[in-house]
């Protein structure tokens, strides 16, 4: 079966291209850029939102992104179920489209923070880490300046109950240290899913980390969320 992969591409976009040929890696897969204002978008197996300055982070991170004709139809398919997994940037626009909980602030730095992280399984059974297990460490790269995660204690507290957390810094023996934690984000948190599981979003880019010639350390772990979201499809 081939399945048909859109990554959305709006101005400023700028990991686009990586998304695409981290996803062309893998066999029977067709990897698209698709343009924003594109109707297509819909007709996708899955849908990525990658990472990049979206409309210049004018106003705040995604927030332009978010009101684009891209996003009704994301919306749409993420009702159907369709496998949508938001990258960095990605991740901003989903939030700001009410598709997944919470807030993302500036580092607690202040900074824009780029290095290799290890991140903690916390939810193994969404549409991109069922192919995982639940504590499983994988090292992947952040490059941010605004992934804080944040939410009210209440809203944190449900989001934990219901397995919406998927991902956390940790070190890497899967411990949640402060440390870990590159930019202060709330609970450890690095990725989060909506209640279904099909709609993910997390601030490490695993495009950046899909063959191990890319990374100082060897580390092709990015690739185990695209696989887990082919194993959806």
């Amino acid at each position: 079966m081939q399945a048909k992969v859109a990554v959305v591409r709006f101005p400023g976009s700028n990991c686009d291209l990586d998304a695409v040929s981290a996803l062309r890696t893998f066999r029977n897969v067709e990897a698209d850029l698709v343009w924003h204002e594109e109707p297509s978008i819909g007709e996708y197996d899955a849908i990525v939102l990658p990472g990049g300055f979206s409309f210049g982070d004018y106003l705040r991170a995604g927030a332009i992104a978010a009101r684009s004709p891209a996003l009704r139809r994301v919306r749409e398919s993420a009702e159907r179920g369709t496998p949508i997994l938001g990258i960095c940037n990605g991740f901003q626009i989903l939030i700001e489209a009410g598709l997944l909980p919470g807030s993302l602030l500036r580092n607690n730095s202040l900074r824009f923070v780029c290095k290799w992280v290890t991140i903690r399984v916390e939810n193994d059974s969404t549409s991109f880490t069922r192919g995982m297990r639940k504590g499983q460490v994988l090292r992947i790269p952040i490059a941010h300046n605004e992934g804080r995660f944040y939410t009210s204690e209440r809203e944190l507290r449900e989001l934990s109950d219901a397995g919406q957390a998927v991902f956390r810094y940790s070190d890497e023996r899967g411990r949640p240290t402060p440390s870990a934690n590159p930019t202060g984000t709330l609970d450890g948190i690095a990725g989060v899913c909506n209640r279904a599981g099909n709609v993910v979003g997390l601030m490490p880019h695993p495009e950046r980390a899909t063959e191990p010639i890319l990374s100082p350390f060897g580390s092709a772990d990015g690739s185990l969320i695209f696989r887990s979201m082919l194993e959806s499809i």
